[in-house]
């Protein structure tokens, strides 16, 4: 089987390609000029340089493919121009999934994001079925995906046979960019997180993330979405088991959102608009962490056999490859 990936490069994707290479696939890899490889080494794949933005060259990349697997999206909660992001997310995907569909792609794998979903501030558990409208979607990268995700749908209602796959916070090794969440973790490692807010995540294991989307494409049924999570956490109890692996303190001190809002407002109008360079806070983010981000993923368990898995192991790991790579100090040889 010939698989096209998109995305390959990034965290998830990285983690997708590998286990599509376990599997005995022949691969067919979308790069961009300024990615980097790290993440893809040792895979025997071919290598095509290309961007979402602009879909027609990828026509010929996906000619002779029997699956194509879009990973590849802009994931950015702060951004200076908000329309490339659109183009990529939402233009991007709409026209992949032509171009797949002129190739003879028989399948296809499409992986959103749980930021779509219907989410409430009273920690209430949602899932799939949850009522959710672009309305409540907070910020530009949750419009995109939210926007990407109906595009997807429509695609599956004419026809394509194209499944969704919206993970919730994937934790593990390699996220090299770092992805936003990365970032908490590597903040903590660096005693940059002096103090948190109230608010609540679901971790999931990135290698369970990534083995789904292999199985997806042969049990996944055309149009639905599945969750894939596993542990429901406020942020204060993502700190504190940070805090039992490395030995670090976990911060005491609770924000209150007001207080955080006006900082993250300081950080985009001067880090980011005047200096030019990403904030550390955003003010979309300080918004979504307002909502309780609980989700259940009975459903993917039921249809896809997922299995949730406590979040322990894929939380050590992401610390030891953080640190082992040069993101941290040595913790002093205290894991637990």
């Amino acid at each position: 089987m010939r698989v096209f990936i998109t995305g390959a490069t990034g965290f998830v994707g990285g983690h997708v390609a590998r286990s599509y290479a376990a599997e005995g696939a022949s691969l067919r890899l979308l790069t961009r000029q300024t990615s980097r490889l790290d993440s893809l080494a040792g895979i025997d794949a071919d290598m095509v340089t290309g961007d979402l933005r602009e879909p027609a060259k990828l026509r010929s990349a996906l000619q002779g493919c029997d699956a194509l697997i879009h990973v590849a999206a802009d994931y950015r909660l702060w951004v200076r121009d908000p329309d490339q992001m659109y183009a990529s997310n939402v233009t991007g995907t709409r026209e992949l999934l032509k171009l797949a569909c002129e190739a003879g792609v028989q399948r296809i794998v499409y992986t959103s994001s749980v930021a779509t979903m219907g989410f409430q501030r009273d920690g209430t558990i949602v899932d799939e079925a949850t009522p959710v409208s672009l309305a409540e979607m907070i910020g530009h990268y949750k419009r995109s995906k939210f926007l990407g995700e109906l595009e997807v749908i429509q695609a599956a209602k004419a026809g394509q046979h194209v499944m969704i796959l919206n993970p919730t916070t994937p934790i593990g090794p390699g996220d090299s960019k770092p992805t936003p969440t990365g970032r908490i973790i590597v903040d903590f490692l660096n005693k940059n997180f002096p103090a948190y807010v109230d608010t609540g995540l679901n971790l999931v294991d990135v290698a369970e993330v990534a083995r789904m989307h292999v199985v997806a494409l042969e049990r996944g049924t055309p149009g639905e979405r599945y969750i894939l999570g596993g542990e429901n956490l406020t942020l204060k109890q993502i700190l504190d088991r940070m805090s039992a692996i490395t030995g670090l303190p976990s911060p005491t001190m609770k924000v209150p959102h007001g207080v955080a809002m006006a900082f993250a407002f300081f950080e985009e109008n001067f880090t980011g608009r005047l200096r030019g360079k990403e904030p550390r806070a955003t003010v979309e983010a300080v918004r979504m962490g307002k909502k309780m981000m609980f989700a259940s993923s009975a459903k993917a368990e039921r249809e896809l056999g997922f299995q949730v898995l406590p979040i322990y192991n894929a939380l050590r790991t992401a610390i030891e490859w953080f640190v082992s790579h040069g993101y941290a100090p040595p913790l002093d040889g205290h894991t637990a």
